[in-house]
């Protein structure tokens, strides 16, 4: 259902999510589009998906909107080589603004020992 909204902003996810090696990045998505799409209201549009090496690792599957993003990125080689070398989170938030958030276990260890 939001497949195609998602496959026009997965350039620039893709950039972002390399940029999260250096800080969080935040992509204001268009509001009209999604709600041209789908039925659901400002609560309906919030969720977070977890990337652990390369795959989904919570459950998002009660969210259209979250599933097929979940999609569009790992069927996406680029995309998915680089979610394969960590952990990293996707929210999207009432204000639809995409949270892209990196959580590598190296970095965590390395900042621990520091």
């Amino acid at each position: 259902m939001y497949t195609q909204i998602w496959t026009k902003y997965l350039p620039i996810i893709r950039i972002l999510l390399k940029r999260t090696k250096q800080d969080n990045q935040v992509l204001d998505l268009n509001r009209i589009d999604f709600e041209r799409m789908g039925t659901g209201r400002k609560a309906g549009y919030k969720f977070t998906i977890e990337f652990t090496k390369g795959r989904v690792s919570n459950l998002i599957s009660s969210s259209a909107l979250a599933s097929d993003l979940a999609a569009v990125i790992l069927d996406d080689k680029t995309t998915k080589a680089f979610l394969d070398g960590g952990d990293y989170t996707v929210s999207l938030n009432t204000k639809f603004q995409l949270l892209i958030k990196g959580v590598s276990t190296e970095d965590t260890l390395v900042e621990e020992s520091a």
